[in-house]
């Protein structure tokens, strides 16, 4: 008989307007690594936020090591053992490393004051224990997105926590940052510490789990052994349909040069000269580091060049600011979708409409009826799974929020859209819709420049792939050319 740490039983969640989990149960056995994988939307937010104590369920119970729990705050959920390393990294920046760890858990002496060489210590034993080169005296704000998280799972492991929930927590690292994760996930494990891990990436979750759980559309669909599933399998557990082929690349007619880039230089930049060719989706490959959001920013006028030149249409440019660019018909999908590419506060409608106001103005008054029509619009064209156009977008999933941001842009008709980790941390339903996308752009005369570090979509959707390092363009590759291993030995 299974030996269970953590038992969820007929969980639901309602919110105004909207079920976001039906009737779940789930159950954890002890000391394992269970993967609990759905599409943006399907409940896992819910279910997590629930465990953390941060929503109390409307209906269902937990139970913990067979003892039913209620968790009215999250300290309540931490003190019954469990934790959770959230996508975005919550610790106090300009506290040290040690400091962070003992947060809500602060040791004391004798005579009740604050133990900080007691802290320092038992910090560095965690820290040796996990093999990190990590000094437990630096300011955290000092450290890399990937040691961050390093010290999140230090602080739970601080706190003697029983079941450690990871949610998407390879969204931001590097390949070689990955495989220091996996290491300490696996290590972890080994030391009896059970964790729910969430990720998009379903290659992690066949290499570390031992289960997976999937749900959809707030529904639990089934829980699984790793074993007894393949990626196909739990696709089609995930979305509910057939998805057909992953990468929906076409071949469309390429025309003449639309954007040259020769000698670029400012920042981190070094020398970059390239070419992108009308009707072309143009990928750029590179480390994390390597300067491929720069170039981008430097293209656009949102980052100073030094030197070189830049030609749009045949015709020297130099944009001083991105407003320039964007009336020249050059648009930008941000890599931080939440920050950069959208107003959280505001509406569907009012962010699908932000760049091209113009649009839908009339006699110097926003025309509702146009906004509105437009923003339905753009959501019938790409599925946009919304309550409504008049609501905020904070209140979307990540995939759906990134529909928003490319609705804002094809309403803008951009000519030549720059898209900056397109599918990051989002489903694999949302992420070939977003090719489709790719694809039908470029079919209507578009030109797409594509930066992402997930190489099998620049091999699946891209016509040519230009590498990065340091600043320095490294090299191209032709569709017929290219290849993971011609890509890496390219990116070191």
């Amino acid at each position: 008989m299974a030996d269970y740490i953590l038992e969820l039983k007929n969980i639901s969640k309602v919110f105004p307007g909207v079920k976001a989990l039906d009737d779940v149960s789930v159950s954890i056995e002890r000391g394992t690594i269970h993967g609990l994988v759905g599409e943006n939307g399907a409940g896992k937010s819910t279910l997590i936020k629930i465990l953390a104590g941060i929503y109390q369920p409307s209906e269902g119970r937990i139970f913990m090591n067979g003892k039913e729990e209620h968790f009215a705050t999250p300290i309540e959920a931490r003190h019954t053992g469990i934790a959770v390393v959230h996508q975005e990294i919550k610790l106090a920046e300009p506290l040290t490393v040690a400091e962070n760890m003992f947060l809500g858990n602060v040791l004391t002496d004798a005579s009740g004051l604050v133990d900080w060489k007691g802290m320092r210590r038992r910090a560095q034993e965690i820290v040796n224990d996990l093999g990190m080169d990590i000094d437990v005296n630096a300011q955290v704000s000092s450290l890399t997105v990937a040691k961050k998280q390093i010290v999140e799972i230090m602080h739970a492991i601080n706190a003697n926590s029983q079941v450690l929930v990871m949610d998407e927590p390879s969204a931001v690292l590097t390949d070689r940052e990955l495989e220091v994760m996996f290491r300490i996930v696996r290590q972890l494990r080994e030391k009896g510490i059970t964790i729910i891990y969430i990720s998009h990436r379903l290659d992690e979750v066949f290499d570390l789990c031992n289960n997976v759980t999937v749900l959809r559309d707030g529904q639990m669909i089934d829980t699984l052994p790793i074993e007894a599933v393949n990626r196909e399998k739990l696709i089609n557990l995930m979305v509910g349909r057939e998805m057909g082929q992953e990468y929906p690349k076409e071949k469309v007619e390429i025309g003449d040069t639309i954007l040259k880039v020769e000698g670029l230089c400012g920042g981190m930049l070094k020398d970059i000269s390239f070419e992108v060719k009308h009707g072309e989706i143009f990928g750029i490959s590179g480390l994390v580091g390597a300067g491929r959001t720069e170039l981008a920013r430097a293209i656009l006028g949102i980052d100073r060049i030094e030197k070189g030149t830049i030609e749009v249409r045949g015709r020297k440019v130099r944009y001083h600011n991105f407003r320039q660019a964007i009336k020249d018909g050059l648009g930008l999908i941000p890599e931080d979708r939440k920050l950069q590419g959208l107003v959280q506060i505001m509406t569907v409608e009012k962010n699908t409409t932000l760049v091209a106001l113009d649009k839908v103005i009339r006699s110097g008054v926003i025309n509702k009826k146009l906004e509105a029509e437009a923003a339905q619009d753009y959501v019938n064209k790409l599925h946009t799974m919304t309550p409504s156009i008049d609501t905020q977008v904070q209140f979307l999933s990540g995939g759906n929020q990134q529909k928003v941001v490319i609705s804002k842009w094809l309403f803008q008709n951009s000519e030549i859209l720059f898209l900056d980790e397109p599918t990051r941390g989002i489903d694999v339903g949302a992420k070939a819709e977003i090719y489709r996308l790719m694809t039908d752009m470029v079919k209507t005369g578009k030109t797409v420049v594509m930066i992402s570090s997930e190489m099998p979509e620049l091999l699946g959707m891209c016509d040519r792939i230009m590498v990065m390092h340091e600043g320095h363009k490294m090299g191209e590759l032709s569709r017929d050319e290219a290849t993971q291993e011609k890509i890496m030995a390219m990116c070191v």
